[in-house]
């Protein structure tokens, strides 16, 4: 339960509020490229609205690096945030100083203004407290709504809370709520099927999952590590050969685990690969578990070792289709999925339709989750990329809760505490 206050818990008529979203979304040539992020904080802005308050909204977009970059200003955004709500939005070039605090006393209340980039600055990510100090001074209360930022210490996360009554917007406590609920309180058996490159980023999850879940399905570039560390030829895969001890360690923990009760740790048995990532590249499928599809192709002839090994040029890039049927069946039999990061090489387009050479692995997972095999269980889906993909099939939506936050949703799962939210005020 969530043990902050909210906006429902404190006065908000009539004040100036500063508000920070989350509103690092994606630009092609200036342009908003999707808008979930932005959707997902309206219902926090239109209660506000409906206080007569005066929102000023800060965010971040990117990776400035402390430097104005003009390709990361927010000026886009303010475009898309016009066509979602019913007031005026204004635009400032900076966050802080005197021409921001001139607009916010112009304003009139139920109005907003979306401040620029935050990291144009460098004592953002520094956490420094004067350039806190100024973000707060034109407002009487601050609510924090980023949660993709709240697992770092940043001035407008934390130091920010030092100078005004800070509280938690809508979007923020329904995240937390969400997720350590699954963690904590799971509609059981609970499913875990996580994705990415690199094993080390994911290892406190990792090892959460595998004494909590009753099934952890591991696929994309990750993957490559464990089969690498399980003495699978990989050929020319993406791999971290410094992270096959991580691995093995995993693995044998995963299989202590086994033996204590009912529980599956899925590593893939058959991928896709190709010599090169492009959308032209002709595919293959490598089943070096059964040799089911190498057998069926070659028949009536012996089939050769090259059929079901992946050859020294080739690069696994998806998993195949034994394994996200095997991920698919286990998702009849649980009630609860916990799904970060795709299957395979999900940017790479198609030249047939809209799902890519790379992507079938991870169509079987959105297909189990929404049901098309029968049982539908609960979804929880975080991560940039997954859901970057599943925005882009138009299936956002779809699923119970899909997190606006990457890597503070993986904090959240691996039980940290996040300091964005521990410096909110507690409830009585």
């Amino acid at each position: 339960m969530f043990t902050k206050k909210t906006v429902e818990d404190i006065d908000c008529e009539a004040k100036t509020i500063l508000l920070r979203v989350d509103y690092n979304v994606p630009l092609d040539n200036g342009r908003v490229t999707d808008n979930y992020r932005i959707k997902q904080s309206l219902k926090t802005i239109e209660y506000l609205l409906a206080k007569h308050a005066k929102l000023i909204l800060i965010s971040h977009l990117g990776r400035p690096d402390g430097k104005v970059v003009p390709e990361l200003s927010l000026k886009p955004v303010a475009d898309v945030l016009r066509g979602m709500v019913n007031c005026e939005v204004l635009f400032a070039e900076d966050c802080i100083g005197e021409a921001v605090a001139a607009k916010v006393k112009a304003m009139p209340s139920g109005q907003i203004l979306l401040c620029e980039n935050l990291r144009f600055h460098p004592e953002e990510e520094q956490n420094d407290e004067t350039f806190a100090g100024q973000l707060a001074a034109t407002a009487e209360l601050f609510v924090q709504d980023g949660f993709g930022v709240v697992h770092r210490a940043h001035a407008s996360t934390e130091a920010v809370t030092h100078f005004l009554p800070s509280v938690s917007g809508f979007l923020l406590k329904n995240e937390v709520d969400t997720i350590t609920n699954v963690m904590a309180n799971p509609d059981r058996p609970l499913m875990a099927v996580l994705g990415g490159a690199k094993i080390a980023d994911k290892l406190d999850l990792i090892k959460k999952f595998i004494s909590i879940a009753d099934v952890v399905a591991v696929g994309g570039a990750m993957a490559n590590t464990f089969l690498m560390a399980s003495d699978k030829p990989i050929g020319d895969s993406l791999v971290d050969k410094n992270e096959i001890p991580l691995a093995k360690d995993i693995m044998d923990l995963a299989e202590k685990e086994s033996k204590n009760r009912r529980f599956v740790f899925n590593l893939p048995f058959d991928a896709v690969v190709a010599s090169k990532v492009d959308s032209n590249a002709a595919t293959r499928i490598v089943d070096w578990g059964s040799h089911v599809i190498a057998d069926v192709e070659n028949y009536p002839k012996r089939v050769p070792l090259s059929d079901y090994q992946i050859r020294p040029d080739e690069k696994i890039l998806d998993i195949g289709p034994f394994s996200g049927s095997f991920i698919a069946g286990c998702m009849q039999s649980v009630n609860s999925v916990v799904w970060n990061g795709t299957m395979g090489v999900t940017e790479t387009a198609s030249i047939q339709g809209p799902i890519g050479p790379y992507a079938h692995g991870t169509e079987l997972i959105i297909e189990a989750l929404l049901g098309q095999f029968g049982h539908r269980p609960f979804s929880l889906i975080g991560g940039g990329d997954t859901v970057g993909y599943i925005e882009n099939r138009g299936l956002i939506g779809q699923f119970n809760h899909v997190s606006t936050g990457g890597g503070a949703s993986l904090e959240l799962m691996a039980g940290r505490k996040l300091p964005g939210v521990e410096a909110l005020e507690d409830k009585e």
